[in-house]
């Protein structure tokens, strides 16, 4: 015999309903605004780094491909973050940039780049249209993530954390602290802790040594 009929009159049936609609309702919270984490905050970093401002490895994104990515498995390495394009005058810096992944990956470097339309639309594609073509055109093997806006107020959390840190932008306008990109590739080196070290305009090309100096420094330290 059963223990209960599916009877509208029955209590029994009536406390496993809305017991089951509580249950939805908080499966469906946002636990991130909850626990006062920014949106793509993930659960990973500690409450001291997630506090710091200039750390910004505790973030998860989407690969290019789809695939989930917690940004906090990176700490412990030297890492370049840059926003990056298909159809701008400086996309040839694609070659540049794989070439020094590859010379320094295996002592610690990686390089996160960050497709995003927001300057003249110079990246229009979709995900799968801008992985073949950075990789059919540069054999791009450092991570690629999907496309995300990274200025104003459609800025994905990370580069909202980037843009508020008063740092003096190498190769920029002289004194310029902090702010959106000012245009594609502008680059952000992250030291092995996961806090912003220094940043670069976009007309600082991988191979400058005033980035490829302080990327060989951050190599030499301990996280």
């Amino acid at each position: 015999m059963p223990l209960c009929r599916c009877s509208s009159n029955n209590p029994l049936w009536m406390m496993v309903i809305f017991g089951g609609i509580a249950a939805a309702s908080l499966s469906g919270t946002n636990h991130g605004e909850l626990s006062g984490e920014p949106e793509g905050a993930t659960t990973s970093a500690t409450d001291a780094e997630t506090n710091d401002p200039a750390f910004v490895l505790g973030y998860a994104l989407p690969r290019i491909d789809g695939e989930p990515q917690d940004l906090h498995e990176y700490k412990g390495q030297v890492v370049l973050i840059v926003n990056v394009a298909s159809k701008c005058g400086l996309t040839p810096q694609y070659e540049a940039l794989e070439k020094l992944y590859r010379q320094h990956r295996d002592e610690g470097f990686v390089i996160l780049g960050f497709p995003a339309n927001d300057f003249g639309k110079q990246e229009p594609g979709s995900n799968a249209e801008i992985l073949e073509f950075c990789t059919s055109r540069f054999d791009v093997s450092f991570p690629m993530f999907e496309k995300i806006s990274v200025v104003g107020k459609t800025a994905h959390p990370l580069y909202q954390r980037l843009r508020e840190l008063e740092i003096e932008e190498i190769g920029g306008k002289p004194g310029q602290l902090g702010g959106d990109p000012g245009w594609n590739f502008t680059k952000f080196l992250v030291d092995r802790s996961g806090r912003v070290d220094s940043r670069y305009s976009p007309r600082v090309t991988p191979d400058d040594e005033r980035l490829t100096d302080r990327i060989a420094e951050l190599l030499d330290t301990e996280g």
